[in-house]
């Protein structure tokens, strides 16, 4: 596995757990509604909706849900929230550099508990662009393991819709590739057959920092402190932890 997936590959972890306790369901709408109200309310014609449904299908947000949140998102309802993102960057224990990235109708509310949910935890906000060059933005799309599917096969799908790597996690595949290729990505696994688990738009930290379990569990906490936030969209660090860590948390 090379190195800059190990935090995409505790989100995909954590998501399992998160999703257990009923923290992805208004996000994973909030996503949709958003996407509609940038690109349309057509997924065919808007790629990022077309994922953000997807994912909430997986999550098995209930339909109707999904089609209000595409109605008032693209203005059918006459009732959507004006979201803006913003993302607030800080350091936690053992040097991990954290990005916050919210969706947020109200900017004071989500400096104030942003900041709130770092200082509590143990972390130092950091200035914009002090934490932010240690990621990249890229596309993240997850493979399900069925059959015989090995890494060279997905490999040899994915090479020409701008696929970058594929990593095997053990119990998926990621294919790591440019933002913009996320949908093509996603369309080239789909026309091969692949079952997809989830195609979203992640920020990857060039460099891992491996932490020993009690600090790991520290700067876990940290995270899911933002996470349990409404405004908070995601939380990405580049921490390197192992799965006692995560379930010590979880």
């Amino acid at each position: 596995m090379s190195g800059h997936s190990k935090w995409a590959t505790t989100k995909h972890k954590k998501a399992v757990v998160d999703a257990k306790r009923g923290k992805l369901f208004a996000k994973l709408i909030k996503s949709i509604e958003v996407a509609a109200r940038t690109g349309g309310g057509d997924p065919s014609g808007n790629p990022t909706l077309a994922d953000a449904i997807t994912g909430a299908k997986r999550q098995s947000v209930p339909a109707d849900n999904i089609d209000r949140a595409i109605k008032r998102g693209s203005g059918e309802l006459g009732d959507a929230a004006a979201y803006e993102e913003i993302m607030y960057e800080a350091y936690a224990q053992g040097g991990v550099a954290v990005l916050v990235e919210c969706l947020t109708d109200n900017r004071n509310r989500a400096a104030a508990e942003v900041r709130t949910a770092i200082t509590r935890n143990g972390g130092t906000p950091a200035d914009p662009g002090s934490v932010s060059y240690l990621f990249a933005r890229k596309g993240i799309v997850l493979v399900a393991k069925t059959g015989k599917l090995t890494e060279d096969d997905v490999l040899m799908a994915v090479l020409d819709a701008g696929a970058e790597d594929v990593n095997d996690l053990g119990e998926a595949f990621e294919v790591v590739c440019g933002a913009t290729d996320t949908h093509a990505v996603r369309l080239a696994c789909t026309d091969a057959g692949f079952e997809i688990e989830s195609a979203d738009i992640a920020w990857l930290p060039s460099l891992s920092v491996p932490l020993e379990d009690d600090v790991a569990v520290k700067v876990l906490r940290l995270v899911d402190a933002h996470e349990d936030l409404d405004d908070v969209h995601n939380v990405w660090a580049n921490l390197d932890v192992s799965d006692e860590a995560l379930q010590q948390v979880g």
